[in-house]
Formats: structure tokens, sequence, C-alpha cells
């Protein structure tokens, strides 16, 4: 067991057993418990006999599902190392069961030319975890003039976003989507009416007043969200909404569905368990854009995860040193850290409660993919083996030192939870934790 557990060197998955666990794989109607042997990383499910020479896990009691994906992941690298690196970010990929992830441009420099994505690319490689680079909209991000999109297209760029702000021209946007449209590939938008949300540091309302803090209000989300809606429906175009966190975002994109426009969104744990309440405490790290909003936004989000009108569960994954976050509130960085808490947050708070785990395999592992216009992996014999291994039933609590991000800015540190990724099995590796 110990030899799967390095995070360093990953083992390779030559002629490995999971014994025992039940597979989940709604795609291929499999709710099973059985064998999964892993010969040179590809599957065979329930074989007729174990290989005598196997390594063979007894993983009784926990869950194996298609690898997990995050869709929406900041790695700093280039520019913020200190941070994060691809290394670090994605070896706190595999620690929280992820076996894919969409890295953000927001870099120093940013990631809107192939040279940049390409540099991603090829230090993602050697790793046991996909790494699919959404590649800046517009030059240096600065919303004017469009970024080489089929040339990135051509290097397997799927999307295009300059997250972190919106592409506040119109008539930008407008082109944006059509040109990543007629490639195959779409723009992810931050939901944003820079004009409104400018100088604010947390949900605009009561709190905000109480606080003394200036406010984002919730309409600047609402108002972009509804724009690029409409654009889309003009140009034909699809267009994915990032971190949704607004009662009326839901609603239209909801209604968008509805009429047929091609408009896909997400959510993040935070969104669906805190409320604009948590920043009583001038903690930074509640601090994230968008902010945390109310509770009937709250309850309004977790309605729009269940029932699919928010398509993805992610986690917009934002490291930053502690000397970054040690600062005033309304001065200090937005974001925080939720690859190694997203998992278990998910099955103490939402599986069995608000969706089942059908239902939450769609949000993580397929509509990702399919965002982008991925393979999706299957648990099927003669696949490659891309896996998530759950034990559902591990209480742990959430201790940001255990980290394997380099940053510790999470909201849920000291939670408990009930849940945890014991290890992922992909790209002809496996890192298996020990109990």
């Amino acid at each position: 067991m110990r030899k799967y557990a390095n995070f360093d060197e990953p083992a390779r998955a030559r002629n490995l057993v999971l014994q025992g666990v039940r597979a989940v794989d709604p795609e291929r109607n499999l709710d099973q418990v059985l064998d999964l042997h892993i010969r040179d990383g590809m599957l065979s499910v329930a074989p007729k006999e174990i290989p005598a020479d196997a390594d063979v896990l007894d993983l009784r009691g926990h869950i194996v599902t298609p690898g997990w994906f995050d869709l929406h992941v900041h790695l700093r690298e280039p520019g913020g190392e200190v941070a994060e690196t691809i290394l670090s970010g994605c070896q706190a990929a595999m620690n929280g069961g992820f076996t894919g992830v969409a890295c953000m441009p927001n870099t120093e420099p940013p990631l809107d030319d192939a040279g940049r994505v390409r540099w991603v690319m090829e230090k993602a490689a050697p790793l046991p975890v996909d790494l699919h680079v959404v590649a800046a909209a517009t030059r240096g991000r600065e919303g004017r003039q469009l970024v080489e999109m089929s040339e990135l297209v051509e290097l397997g760029v799927r999307a295009f976003s300059d997250d972190g702000k919106p592409i506040a021209d119109t008539a930008v946007l407008r082109h944006a989507l059509e040109y990543a449209n007629m490639l195959g590939a779409r723009i992810f938008e931050h939901a944003d009416d820079p004009d409104l949300s400018v100088g604010g540091a947390m949900n605009e309302g009561e709190w905000s007043t109480r606080l003394g803090l200036p406010g984002i209000p919730a309409v600047s989300e609402t108002l972009d969200v509804l724009r690029c809606i409409l654009v889309a429906r003009y140009a034909g175009a699809a267009v994915h909404i990032c971190h949704v966190s607004t009662k009326e975002s839901v609603e239209w994109i909801r209604w968008a569905k509805q009429q047929g426009i091609r408009v896909t969104a997400e959510v993040c744990p935070h969104h669906l368990l805190l409320t604009e309440e948590r920043c009583r405490e001038f903690d930074t790290d509640f601090k994230m854009n968008p902010p945390l909003r109310s509770e009937e936004d709250r309850q309004t989000c977790l309605k729009g995860l269940a029932d699919g009108t928010l398509d993805a569960y992610c986690t917009d994954h934002a490291p930053h040193a502690w000397e970054a976050k040690a600062q005033e509130f309304d001065v200090a960085p937005f974001g925080v850290v939720g690859l190694e808490t997203a998992l278990g947050l998910a099955f103490t708070h939402l599986v069995g409660r608000h969706l089942d785990l059908k239902a939450m395999i769609e949000r993580v592992v397929y509509a990702p993919r399919r965002i982008l216009s991925q393979p999706l992996p299957a648990i099927a014999t003669g696949e490659p083996a891309n896996l998530t291994i759950i034990d559902p039933e591990g209480s742990w609590t959430v201790r940001p030192d255990e980290f394997r991000s380099k940053s510790r800015n999470t909201p849920f540190k000291g939670w408990e939870l009930t849940g945890r990724a014991r290890g992922i099995v992909n790209r002809g590796f496996a890192v298996i934790k020990e109990v």
C-alpha cells in the first residue's frame, strides 16, 4: 500500500487490483460492488480471476467513480509561484480526488498566446492530472483585442476567458462568442458589471452596512449574466457563466435554458454553504469574488445545482500567500482554495441532502468535460483507468497545514467532514493514500 501513497513520485499502475469497491458510473448504468484490475493503466472490470502477481488493495466500503474534474482553478504559474505552482496545484487536485482541472489564464504574464499556453501544457504533461488550459479571450486580458483563437484551439484549448474580470465591451464579447463558436470552443465569463462592483469588498446589503465595508451588489453579476445570455442568443453561440452566486442569475440561466439558448454555468462550494454573515469577523478567508451572498441566494444556488440549472460543481481554487491575505479586509485579495475540500464538502452537505450521488457525478465528472468538449472517462473493460477513489464514511477535520497546496486560505478550516478522497488513478499512475 505504501508504494502508492507518494504524491511526489506517483507509482505506475502496472498491475493493480482495487478489491471490493462500489463502482458507480451512471453513463454505463453501473452501480455494483466488484473488483477493478488495472494493468498498465487500462481497466478490466470484475476480472474472472485476480492475477497472482498483482498488487491487491482491499478497498471494501469505498466508492470508485470516473475521475472528478474541476472546471475552474487558478494555478498562479507563471508569476505567482509563491502562492501555487502547476506541480503543487496538481498535487492538491490529487489529494482532493480530482483527475482533471481547467486552469484560468490570469497569470503574470497572462496565458494569451500559443507559447505561454504550450509552456503550461508541457509543465503539466508528466503529472497524473489532466490539465486543460482556459486561455485568455483578449490580449493581456484587457478586453480589447481578441487572442489568436484558431492557433490556440489547434493546441487543444477549448475555452477562453478573461477571468478575474468580464469582457466588458459588449462588441468584443459578441465577436469573442462568434469566433469561439466557429472553432468549437466557448467563452467563460466572469459575470460582473465593473462600474457597479468597483471598490467593493463583500456583498452589498445589511452586513456590509453593519461592518462598514464597501459592497458589491448582486445586480452587478446578474446584469452581466443577462447580457451574456442575450448576446449568446443573438450570436447563436455557447457561453459559460463562471461561479454563479445570486438568485436572479440562477433564474435567468434557467429561463435561458428553457428558451434553448446555449448557456452553461457553474457554482462553488462556498456559495452553496456560506453566506455574507461569515464576514463579520473580518477574516479574509471569507473574501472572494463574487462574494458570499444572502441566505436566499445560497438556497437558490443549491436548488439550481440540484435541478441542473447550474451544470457544474467547481472550486474556483484561488490560492494566496498568507501575507497577502493577512491584510485588512477591504484591501486583501479575493479568493479561497478549494481543491482539497470540495469532495468532502459535497459528501457531507450535498449528496443525500440536495442531490443523489448519480447527480453529483454528472455535475463533477461529465458536465465539466462536456463543456470543454472532452471525452468522458468510463468504468469499463478496455478503457483507460481514470478514477476517483472515495471513502464515504471517512471522518476528518479540515486542517490547512495538511494541504498539498502551497496556500492555506480556506473558509472551511476546522470543519468536521464525512467523506474523503482516498486517491486517484489516471494517466497510468495511481496515488492512493494510506488510512
